[in-house]
C-alpha cells in the first residue's frame, strides 16, 4: 500500500531560496566596472590621436639663446618650405596642430598622410619603418643639446670644442625642424631602409635633409635618418638637382 502523505510531498517541487540582495549588488558593480574599463581604454586609445594646436615659439624672442636674426625673410614662404637652421630660427609665434604617429610620436598633422604612405610604401618592402623622433619642445631639444655637449666634455673636449662639436649634431634650441613638426627621424630592420628614403622620399614629399656633401651648407653633419616634408613639388626637383634646402630656397629668391 502506497502511503499518500509521503506521495504528496514527494511531488513537491524543491524550495529556491531567494538571490541574495548583496550578491545582486555585486553582479551590478562587476558590469559596471567592467563596462567603464571597456569605455575608458576605448576613450584612452582615441585620445591618444588626438589633434593638439600648439604655438612653437610664443614669445616671438628670434634672437634668444645666441640665436640672432634671420638669414631670409618668411614671411611669404609657404607653411612646407620653412627654412629652419643655424642662420633661421623659428619664425615668431609659429603655430602647429599636432597629430599622433603609429609608435607615439608626434608630427604636424599636415604631413601626417603623406608620412603614412611612405612609410606604407616602404613596410612593402620589409623595411618596417617607425618614426622614432618627431616633433620636440624647447625643453626636449635643450635637453639634448645639454647632453651632446656634456658627452663631449666627458670625452676631454673643452667647453667651446665640445659645444661647436655638439652643434654639429643636435640644433640649437629654437633652431631645431624636429620643433616645427615637420621633420621626422626613421629607422628600420636594416640598414637598407635609409638607401630606399633616399631613392623614394621625394615621390611623398620629403628630402633626406642632411646628405654628407652638403654639410658646409646645412651646418649639420649628415644623418641618413632625417626626413624633412618640403611637399612633392620641392622635394622633386631638390631630388633630381641633387640640392639641399637652403640651395633650394636660394634658386627660388633669385628667380623671384
Amino acid at each position: 500500500m502506497v502511503d499518500k502523505t509521503h506521495r504528496k510531498y514527494a511531488k513537491r517541487k524543491p524550495h529556491k531560496k531567494p538571490f541574495p540582495l548583496a550578491r545582486v549588488i555585486f553582479v551590478l558593480a562587476l558590469i559596471g566596472v567592467t563596462c567603464f574599463g571597456i569605455y575608458a581604454m576605448d576613450a584612452l586609445d582615441k585620445s591618444l590621436f588626438k589633434t593638439t594646436k600648439v604655438i612653437v615659439n610664443p614669445t616671438g624672442s628670434d634672437d634668444s639663446d645666441g640665436v640672432h636674426g634671420n638669414e631670409t625673410t618668411q614671411s611669404d614662404t609657404p607653411w612646407y618650405l620653412t627654412l629652419v637652421n643655424r642662420n633661421n630660427p623659428i619664425p615668431q609665434n609659429y603655430a602647429i596642430t599636432l597629430t599622433r604617429v603609429p609608435g607615439g610620436e608626434l608630427v604636424d598633422e599636415r604631413i601626417y598622410q603623406p608620412l603614412m604612405d611612405m612609410l606604407d610604401a616602404a613596410k612593402a618592402q620589409g623595411l618596417d619603418p617607425i618614426v622614432v623622433a618627431g616633433y620636440r619642445t624647447q625643453q626636449k631639444q635643450q635637453s639634448l643639446y645639454d647632453e651632446k655637449i656634456e658627452s663631449y666634455r666627458n670625452q676631454g673636449y673643452s667647453e667651446n670644442e665640445a659645444t661647436r662639436l655638439a652643434g654639429q649634431w643636435v640644433a640649437l634650441p629654437g633652431t631645431s625642424e624636429h620643433q616645427l613638426g615637420l621633420a621626422v627621424d626613421i629607422n628600420g630592420a636594416t640598414y637598407d631602409i635609409y638607401q630606399w628614403l633616399q631613392e623614394n622620399s621625394y615621390q611623398y614629399g620629403f628630402i633626406f635633409r642632411y646628405p654628407k656633401d652638403k654639410t658646409d651648407i646645412t651646418g649639420t653633419a649628415q644623418e641618413v635618418w632625417h626626413y624633412r616634408y618640403v611637399g612633392v613639388e620641392a622635394a622633386t626637383e631638390i631630388y633630381k638637382q641633387g640640392l639641399c634646402l637652403e640651395e633650394y630656397l636660394a634658386n627660388l629668391s633669385d628667380e623671384s
